[in-house]
Formats: C-alpha cells, structure tokens, sequence
C-alpha cells in the first residue's frame, strides 16, 4: 500500500512514523513545502527570546526520515489532486511529477487568519506562522537592535498567539504595544477572571495592552511603522505582527471536490466525502464543527490513523481529554480553558 500524506507538520509526521513502525512494508510518502526539515510549529511564539531556536525548533531532520523509510519531498508544491486516478501532481525544482496513493492523509496544517481590511497592506505587517517567518523576523530585529536600540513591536490580536508572541518579545527585552479588538484577552479560551489575571501579567512585562482598540490598517512613515485605529494614528513601531488567529488550508481539498467548510469535513474516522482521502491536523474539522488546533489531539488523531489504517483499531476515533495552555511568561489560569 503507498500513503501519500500532504504536510510536515506534527499530524502529518507523527502518523508516517507510526504508520512506518506499525507496516514497515508500506511505501510512505511525504509532500511538503517546507525546507527545513521537521519541527515544532509551538516554539515559533518563543523564538525571541532563544538564541538557538534555529536549531533547537528542529525535531528531525528530512534526512533523518528518510533513512528511517519514508520518502519526503521537500520545497514541494501540491498542484492537483485527481480523485478518480488517486494521482497528486506536485512541482518542485526538479520539475512537475505525479504521485499515486492508495491512501491519501491530508495534513496541510493551518495559515495565518489576516483579516479582509489587511489584505491590501500584506507587506506593511509580519506573521508568526512558519520557521521562515520566524528567521525572517529575527533578522529583522537584529537590524534594528544594531542600528536603532530598543526594538518597539506592536502586535495586533489578543489571542492566544497574540499573548504569546507579545510576551515573549518582552522576555527578550522589547518594547511591546499589543492592540486587541474586544475588551479582554483570550476571551475564547479564558474565563474573565483569568483573562483579567493574564492582562496583569503582560503589563508587569512592561507590555502595554490596549483592550477595545479595533485596528483599521497600517502606514509606513519613513523607516517605521504605524497602526490606524479608529480615531488615532499609534506610530513610532519597528515592525508589526499580526496574529488574529489561524486559517486551516482547505484550498487543495476544494478544488478536489471534497466536503468543507472552515475546515476540512472528516468523519468519526477520520474520513473525508472521499473514504480514501483522511484528514488530520489543525486542518481538519469534525462533525461537531471542532477543530482540534492543540497538540495533544492532533498527535492522538495520528497515532489513532496509523493503527486504524494498519487495521488494529475499528472503535471510531475520540478526542482525548486535554488540558490546553498558554505558554505566557509568568501565567497560569485558575479555571479549565474554554473549548
């Protein structure tokens, strides 16, 4: 049997891993466009603050996998999937080629959410979503550090990314403004009283947080940056970091035919419209419209596919209980998060 999986990320490694260990037989495939081999997606809102987190952030060299058995494609773009031959077409620098599947597992992982009004000034803000917009934006810090001191960020969402990013900046001894639409931090995870905790923490960070502060674009004034609010002009910033939540990639799965709506629609079985085709990942949403966008359900769900795809389970899968978590300098809630 070849499995074709579509990502890189923890779902999409986790289950080729087991997948291998479980039928070492099977050809195992992975298609990817990341070139740096695989690794933690959750370090990338504490790459400030770590002088080696270009090293440490990696959990396994592609090499390493492939001595392990399994094929990876790297710097590799997913052109079409055709469903009736059970062919993807992919493009790398080598040129186009095609893979057959038996079994195909989608684990394309999610984008940055970049609300419509920002669209148009996509090159006036950053994003914290890749290792490469992670080098790209410490390069950028350690230009001005050399050359203007003190770097000052404003960071827009008061999400979970947003917090994280915001305090981490902080720890590594920037100036931070975070700007967040609603008038507390967190509010889909977090209770008030903790969302209240969480503001307390960030301010004794040094972090100014403005709350009811709805962000309409941005300007750049000579060398800086600047972010219009409603009836104000906060200028005088370094660089600016958008993190107002994600977006699961659903466009390949589109164009095949398959069923989705914010995500990609999967079964109790992790099963699309298409009962060849598995979706997995902070891509993939359930019939209870959820979408488990943690680590611990996400590597749950592959291990739970590679044993039912190598036949030793049958039960449907179910989401394990989990207690997320915030990885805020100095914070810790006193209630269950919300999910």
């Amino acid at each position: 049997m070849h499995v074709v999986i579509i990502g890189s990320g923890i779902a999409g490694i986790t289950f080729a891993e087991e997948l291998r260990k479980l039928q070492p037989d099977n050809r195992i495939s992975v298609v990817t466009q990341e070139s740096h081999g695989h690794y933690s997606r959750p370090m990338l809102s504490h790459g400030f603050s770590r002088d080696d987190v270009e090293t440490k952030i990696i959990l396994k060299p592609f090499d390493a996998l492939r001595d392990a058995g399994i094929e990876v494609h790297g710097k590799t773009e997913v052109l079409t999937l055709d469903r009736d031959g059970k062919t993807v077409l992919c493009r790398n620098n080598t040129g186009e080629f095609t893979l057959n599947y038996d079994k195909l597992v989608l684990a394309p992982g999610s984008d940055a959410l970049i609300p419509p009004p920002f669209q148009s000034s996509s090159e006036l803000f950053s994003v914290v979503n890749s290792l490469d917009d992670l080098i790209e934006l410490r390069r950028h810090r350690e230009q001005v550090i050399e050359t203007s001191g003190t770097p000052l960020w404003a960071v827009v969402g008061g999400g979970l990314i947003g917090c994280e990013v915001a305090s981490d900046l902080a720890k590594a001894g920037d100036r931070v403004i975070l700007f967040h639409a609603l008038a507390r931090l967190m509010e889909r995870q977090l209770v008030e009283e903790d969302s209240a905790t969480l503001l307390k923490v960030l301010q004794s960070h040094g972090i100014e947080a403005r709350l009811n502060a709805a962000v309409q674009d941005f300007e750049k004034i000579g060398a800086l940056y600047a972010v219009k609010l409603q009836d104000e002009l906060a200028t005088g910033f370094h660089g600016v970091i958008v993190a107002c939540g994600f977006k699961p990639r659903t466009d390949l799965a589109r164009q095949a035919g398959l069923t989705v709506n914010r995500g990609i629609l999967a079964d109790e079985f992790l099963r699309t419209s298409d009962p060849d085709v598995h979706a997995i990942g902070d891509a993939a949403e359930f019939v209870d419209g959820r979408l488990y966008a943690y680590i611990m359900p996400i590597r749950h769900q592959a291990f739970w596919l590679a044993r039912f795809l190598a036949g030793e389970v049958k039960e449907p899968w179910q989401p394990p209980d989990f207690k997320p978590r915030a990885k805020v300098h100095g914070f810790n809630a006193a209630h269950p998060y919300l999910f």
